[in-house]
Parts: C-alpha cells; structure tokens; sequence
C-alpha cells in the first residue's frame, strides 16, 4: 500500500491499518495520546509523540509513506491530521475510531478505557 493509494482520503478503518502491519507495508503510526493513555494500551512500533508536542517535532514526521495518526477514540487524531494537512503532509490519515475501535474489533485482548 503506497500513499497513492490513500490519496484523497482523510482517514483509514482498524482493518486496512491491520493488513499495513500484517504485509509489513511501509507506514509510521504516530499516536498521540499521553503517557497514562500509553500505560493503559499501545499497538507496538508506533512513535509516541502527545498532541501538544506534534509542532514542534514536526520534523520526526515522513512525508513518503503513510502516516496514520491515532488517539484513543479519533478526536485529537482527527484534528493533528487537519493540522499536517495544512502544513503540506498530505500523507497524513485519521485512524478512525483510535485504538479503541482496534482493541474492539481486532484485540479482545487489549486493555480498554
């Protein structure tokens, strides 16, 4: 999956995200919530950086290759997405309903809150 083949989308479901990590396709996950969201549940490989340092580490970001962007529900993803977007990331895609839709759909086993 290239970022061709996302363009002119804003987001991605659990499931296509999945199917990234499965193939081993390039991506980045950035998830953005804070660290007592981390200790309760993360998807391993993602680089963490909490909603309110996104600008000034926005250079750590890729440009080539998909970057999905997660939260617990899809709010604060949904709004750092519309802010790369504005700032020429086009590559950038909402992971829509954050790591709770992964851990109800995909992982029973993960903890919730």
């Amino acid at each position: 999956m290239s970022t061709e083949q996302f363009e002119g989308r804003d987001g991605i479901d659990v499931r296509e995200l999945a199917e990234l990590r499965r193939a081993g396709r390039p991506h980045v996950l950035l998830d953005v919530r804070e660290a007592d969201e981390l200790a309760i549940c993360q998807l391993e490989g993602a680089l963490h950086i909490p909603m309110a340092n996104v600008p000034a580490r926005i250079g750590e970001l890729p440009r080539q290759q998909p970057l999905v962007v997660m939260c617990h529900r899809g709010g604060r993803s949904r709004a750092i997405v519309e802010f790369l977007r504005r700032a020429g990331f086009e590559n950038a895609l909402n992971l829509e309903g954050g790591i709770d839709a992964w851990a109800s759909e995909l992982d029973s086993s993960m903890a919730q809150y």
